[in-house]
């Protein structure tokens, strides 16, 4: 398998961005086949002019570890060129570092769900090149999380740093393809392409999205530390909108969940009597945890960890939205009194509860919190959503 970044550079295509400006969004994960930084590889290239590098939220080099955490301007300590930062002073590009380039090349490691900031930075992108006659070239990179499908569509009017557009939790695209689906859906009049990758196979196992045993797993964003953290994440990004720590400040955050004041135990067999069927295709393992920082630093927490790497993951029956969505139906039911909502700020909103900005709408709390609601009713609007997405994602399939 071949990464966009390393099918460009063997490629003819190359020819047509001689003479143009230049311009890299990227991260750490942004390397060719052969492990060098696609910025020095293109910095290489001979007739090619890179003015200037953008760099998404953790920053060009993911240093910052937390949200909220900035990155300001620097300039590149090897080459140079200026380095913008889409997460500090600004989120959209202002005029004068659009002015730097003619053309972006956009070479970011996703992990397939809606509310990873990075598919934020290239919608605010797309946006502001449309505006300013700019083109985009997307350098498309596996999804890890491969191409099943789960969650709601994000609702009008609940648009946040963490949903830009009405799009699933778990989109099943890759970086390339949701490039293409978010011109069509906001109509932008922009100079796309794509350079796709060779040799993918999205549903092939053992990777199932991700290219096993080809490709080192480099962390696109500190917390993004491993393929089953992909996996996991459509569903343990909405611990982040709970009092529950979802495993920041331990070595494998956003795979597990927990709180001092809970029975793990106690809560997994709730869940197994209310849904079986949602917790199939990983191994939910109960287990102690005591977080450096964030939530609940300092203390023992108890709760579980998901497993997705080992011989009995079932990629198809795994769906982790559904399982988390279970857990937190499991807690408020066994706990009814449980102080279970984050209520302090969340990618600077403070007057919109952090779950509902991550679930993309007040359905999921509501539903968490109605003693009445059971599994089958979220199930409903999840069933109809998803048919949704899949008909309308299929024309920009890239990869099938």
């Amino acid at each position: 398998m071949q990464p966009g970044i390393s099918v460009l550079l063997a490629s003819p295509r190359l020819q047509a961005l001689r003479g143009r400006r230049l311009a890299l969004l990227g991260h750490p994960a942004s390397v060719t086949s052969a492990g060098q930084p696609s910025l020095d590889a293109l910095m290489a290239t001979p007739g090619l002019a890179i003015t200037a590098a953008f760099g998404p939220q953790h920053g060009m080099r993911g240093d910052k570890q937390d949200n909220m955490v900035e990155t300001q301007d620097d300039r590149d300590p090897v080459h140079g060129i200026p380095v913008f930062s889409l997460y500090g002073e600004v989120r959209r590009p202002t005029a004068a570092m659009l002015e730097t380039f003619d053309v972006l090349l956009v070479d970011l490691q996703d992990i397939g769900t809606r509310i990873y900031t990075f598919v934020t930075t290239l919608t605010y992108l797309l946006e502001a090149c449309a505006r300013t006659g700019k083109a985009v070239w997307v350098l498309d990179r596996p999804n890890p999380a491969g191409r099943p499908i789960e969650g709601t569509i994000l609702e009008p009017g609940w648009e946040s740093f963490v949903g830009a557009a009405p799009l699933i939790m778990r989109h099943g695209l890759t970086f390339g393809e949701l490039a293409r689906w978010l011109v069509a859906r906001l109509g932008l009049d922009v100079e796309l392409e794509i350079v796709a990758m060779t040799g993918y196979q999205m549903d092939q196992g053992p990777g199932y999205g991700w290219p096993l045993h080809q490709r080192p797993w480099i962390n696109p964003s500190p917390n993004a530390s491993s393929l089953n953290m992909a996996r996991c994440f459509p569903g343990t990004v909405l611990f982040e909108g709970t009092s529950l720590s979802e495993g920041r400040g331990t070595t494998v955050a956003l795979e597990l969940v927990g709180a001092p004041d809970i029975d793990s135990r106690l809560l997994l067999a709730r869940m197994a009597a209310l849904r079986p069927d949602w917790l199939e295709g990983a191994l939910l393992r109960p287990c102690h945890f005591e977080p450096t920082f964030h939530k609940h630093a300092g203390r023992l927490c108890a709760g579980f960890q998901i497993h997705t790497d080992l011989a009995s993951y079932d990629h198809a029956r795994f769906r982790p939205y559904r399982l988390a969505a279970l857990f937190l139906k499991a807690l408020r039911l066994t706990y009814p009194d449980y102080p279970l909502w984050r209520d302090f700020p969340y990618e600077y909103e403070n007057d919109r509860l952090a779950i509902d900005l991550l679930a993309g709408g007040a359905l999921l709390r509501d539903w968490v919190d109605d003693p009445q609601a059971v599994p089958a009713d979220l199930e409903h609007r999840l069933l109809a959503d998803e048919t949704l997405w899949r008909e309308e994602r299929a024309p920009f399939l890239i990869y099938d």
